[in-house]
């Protein structure tokens, strides 16, 4: 990006992506490709599917809730509030809120996410 700039938060920009979850892009644009950054939604019960990313490194930052995450082959750990996960290109990954209010947690992605890099797994 070439001039600063504000992204304002917009709860109706909230849509389900096929995974199982709910996303809201907070920044997430090409003239900015070193970084996105979404707000994810998981209801309660919800396991998302197994995927990976490819050519992305992904970070969740835990806001609100609690969960069980899955990262390849590792045992699941749980996870909370304040909590941050670091997941490499192309490990295959999934989270399951095992708690009774909405796990809700950040995104990050670098370079930036892109559906191009988004592959589901089979386990």
């Amino acid at each position: 990006m070439t001039t600063p700039t504000i992204h304002r938060y917009s709860r109706e920009k909230e849509y389900f992506f096929f995974e199982g979850c709910y996303i809201n892009e907070l920044s997430n644009d090409s003239h900015d490709s070193d970084v996105s950054i979404a707000q994810a939604r998981v209801c309660p019960g919800v396991t998302t599917q197994w995927h990976r990313l490819n050519a992305t490194r992904e970070r969740y930052v835990i806001l609100e809730g609690e969960g069980l995450v899955e990262l390849g082959d590792n045992q699941a750990e749980l996870v909370s509030a304040g909590d941050i996960v670091i997941i490499p290109p192309l490990t295959p990954q999934r989270i399951t809120n095992n708690g009774g209010c909405d796990l809700i947690f950040l995104a990050i992605c670098s370079p930036r996410f892109t559906e191009a890099n988004y592959q589901l797994v089979n386990k």
